[in-house]
């Protein structure tokens, strides 16, 4: 930095204003000048400055005739201390120590702090509407290069909001940035609305710097206004399957449909023989090109976070197998339908054979009896018919014996 006459170095510190309190703040960025009590006006001088900040690792003594130091401070030929651009770097101790012109010793102390005092603070990502009786993500509060970092306060219809975790949670982060120094902070409001409460309430968020900030007032975001929602119950959940009844032949489609009206519309989770479907919640679940592993029982299961988990009645996903012929061989009931026709026809061959074999029985039986009706009821009887016969036959061949 090119030296000063005296002359310069006045006016300078007219412009800048010559800080005489112990404990002082300045603005990053801005130019700062400390006085050196009981200097004289003029040189000769006996005074020498001592600084202990964070760009020291000890105290540094600075003196009239020694060179600036690398450009941060520099002394001044009336004796003040010359800060021309103050950063983070420069908070800490300053003092000087001189004699005036009668020989006397004097003091001066100073412990400097500095600021920066970020854009105003904004509302980010903030929420649409509220639902009454669960928590609701009202919205995040940013802040963006402030020095130090401040405090986020959130508002409710003009009124501090005070953290509880129960109806009312705050959330915050703070961020440095590794160059600059400066603070990122956010705050993230959650609210539970009470049931019956106010239908539009107004929310917004401040920024109190603290005192370093030279009275500067707190920062407010702008306000929004959410409208609040009394939800539906979840009465009844319904399941509807395309194609009905939910078979298809190999390779089909088939479309599951969760019906479950509520006010929000609750998240849909999806069950295969009562084990959950590794899949995101959705209310339609489609089934492209039907296999044997797909086939089972579906359901599905709605989720309210105000009136908990309902599930579906359950419905039937088979495979229709069919021959050569285009005929069906299964049942459309899936495997068990077949197994329960196959029962039933080997009960009715079973049923068949025993009515044929009653029935061959009963014919035997029938002609038996008929057979021995035939029998004579007298022996003697049949004998005297035996006798006459025989003796019939015996004078036809003594007749035909004694012809000519």
């Amino acid at each position: 930095m090119a030296s000063l006459t005296s002359s310069g170095a006045w006016l300078l510190i007219l412009s800048l204003g010559v800080v005489g309190s112990q404990n002082i703040s300045s603005r990053i960025g801005e130019p700062l000048v400390l006085n050196c009590k009981g200097a004289p006006r003029k040189p000769p001088q006996q005074l020498e400055w001592k600084l202990n900040t964070r760009r020291t690792e000890a105290w540094k003594v600075l003196s009239p005739e020694g060179d600036p130091w690398e450009s941060v401070a520099r002394v001044l030929p009336n004796g003040s201390l010359l800060l021309p651009a103050v950063g983070i770097q420069d908070e800490g101790t300053f003092r000087c120590r001189a004699t005036n012109r009668h020989g006397k010793e004097i003091k001066s102390n100073y412990r400097l702090r500095v600021y920066q005092i970020p854009g105003k603070p904004e509302i980010v990502e903030p929420a649409s509407e509220l639902i009454a009786g669960i928590p609701n993500k009202v919205g995040t509060c940013l802040s963006e290069g402030g020095y130090p970092a401040g405090t986020l306060s959130w508002h409710l219809d003009g009124k501090s909001l005070v953290p509880d975790g129960k109806g009312v949670s705050v959330r915050e982060e703070t961020r440095r940035h590794p160059d600059t120094g400066l603070f990122t902070i956010q705050s993230e409001l959650t609210v539970t609305p009470v049931p019956g409460g106010p239908l539009n309430p107004t929310f917004s968020c401040s920024l109190s710097l603290g005192p370093r900030s030279s009275g500067q007032r707190a920062l407010h975001t702008a306000p929004i206004q959410l409208s609040v929602w009394e939800p539906e119950p979840l009465e009844e959940v319904r399941l509807v399957v395309e194609p009905e009844g939910g078979a298809v032949a190999p390779g089909g489609a088939v479309t599951l449909t969760c019906e479950a009206p509520a006010q929000p519309p609750p998240q849909i989770h999806w069950l295969k023989d009562g084990s959950p479907l590794a899949i995101a919640p959705r209310s339609v679940l489609f089934l492209p090109e039907v296999g044997v592993q797909d086939q089972g029982i579906y359901s599905c299961v709605a989720t309210d976070q105000s009136h908990g988990s309902r599930e579906s009645p359950g419905v039937s996903v088979s495979i229709i197998e069919t021959g050569e012929n285009g005929q069906e061989e299964g049942s459309v009931g899936g495997p068990r339908l077949g197994l329960l026709a196959l029962v039933l026809g080997v009960l009715g061959g079973l049923v068949t054979a025993v009515l044929l074999v009653g029935i061959l029985l009963w014919k035997r039986q029938h002609r038996l009896r008929k057979e021995e009706r035939k029998v004579p009821e007298c022996p003697e009887e049949e004998e005297e018919r035996a006798e006459l016969h025989q003796s019939e036959e015996q004078e036809t061949a003594e007749s035909n014996a004694g012809g000519p």
